[in-house]
């Protein structure tokens, strides 16, 4: 009957593969400039990317390479959307928070552990 599409908009595929939450997020990406396709820079959300296409891209505090391997006809669940697309970034060692000594995981200091930080304090000013 209908041939299935073999492109699909950037800013769709972005959103149908759960990269962003909406699509104008993913829009505001790609026309920011920030987005690759295959090395190449692309400012327009309209442009069409294809299966085995390398898309890089920002994401919070990394980058993402990402490889294209199909384009999905919705934007379904986590599962689903995890099969259009093969991950091609690097795996980077995330940096350990910075160790602040007051707080270690335990919770609330105690009061006496409250009492000897006031100590110390109280020391250090004097």
């Amino acid at each position: 009957m209908t041939e299935p599409t073999t492109k699909l908009r950037v800013d769709k595929w972005l959103w149908h593969a759960r990269f962003f939450k909406t699509r104008s997020l993913a829009a505001k990406i790609v026309s920011a400039g920030k987005l690759r396709v295959n090395g190449q820079p692309i400012s327009k959300p309209a442009h069409a990317v294809t299966a085995e296409d390398v898309l890089t891209f920002p994401q919070a505090r990394e980058v993402r390479v990402i490889k294209v391997l199909a384009l999905g006809e919705r934007r379904g669940p986590a599962p689903e959307a995890q099969a259009l697309y093969d991950d091609l970034s690097p795996s980077q060692a995330r940096e350990p928070e910075p160790h602040t000594p007051r707080f270690e995981g335990k919770g609330r200091p105690t009061k006496k552990d409250r009492r000897a930080l006031q100590q110390t304090r109280s020391d250090m000013v004097e």
